[in-house]
């Protein structure tokens, strides 16, 4: 008797929230500044994003699924290798070696499209980080180059970082040696400042 009571005062009280939000797992997929390289593995960009968006009350897992040298075609070809079933939302950052190669931004155009229509069949939230040419490849290769991205991320539906290096591009104090590379200091300042648009993925990811 006292068992049916206790149940049925249970039933009357109201649904309580779920005690843990569930770990969300985050794909960086690109090329050297995804990977890191240079930099030891904690102070790569993925690790350092998933350090930023813990402290920030998120629970989340963040993979590294960057390869140094990597073009968006190459990025492309492997992209079935690392997109397993856990995956909740991916960063896309390619393009850079595009750029630094002069490939035809036709081809450019054509790999990323792959990429973020393979994503889309997966109905998976979409982070595009964009990149800029090299000046000195001329303004017609820029003007075909640098759309790629915004125009991309706007077909797809997916959140566009317009310059993954923004802040960090062209200051010494913040790159390797080599100029292209961030240091440490440098990957902090890309975490920093995109971490507002990563919270904006998450976001999509708890509205499915």
């Amino acid at each position: 008797m006292i068992r049916r009571i206790v149940l049925s005062l249970l039933l009357l009280l109201p649904a309580l929230p779920a005690l843990a939000q569930e770990e969300v797992t985050i794909l960086a997929f690109g090329d050297s500044l995804t990977a890191g390289l240079g930099v030891d593995p904690e102070s790569a960009f993925p690790a350092k994003l998933e350090a930023a968006l813990k402290s920030r009350g998120h629970k989340v897992r963040v993979i590294n699924a960057g390869v140094s040298g990597d073009t968006a075609a190459a990025g492309r070809d492997r992209l079935d290798w690392v997109l397993t079933d856990d995956i909740d939302a991916v960063i896309v950052e390619l393009g850079a070696n595009d750029a630094l190669r002069g490939i035809p931004p036709t081809e450019t155009r054509t790999a990323l499209t792959a990429i973020l229509e393979a994503l889309k069949q997966r109905k998976l939230p979409i982070l595009v980080a964009g990149m800029t040419a090299p000046r000195n490849l001329g303004p017609d290769y820029a003007a075909a180059f640098d759309p790629i991205f915004p125009d991309l991320a706007k077909a797809y539906g997916a959140i566009y970082y317009p310059f993954f290096l923004d802040g960090v591009a062209t200051r010494p104090e913040l790159n390797q040696a080599d100029g292209l590379h961030p240091n440490p200091l440098g990957v902090t300042e890309i975490v920093a400042r995109i971490t507002p648009s990563v919270e904006e993925l998450l976001a999509k990811v708890a509205a499915k």
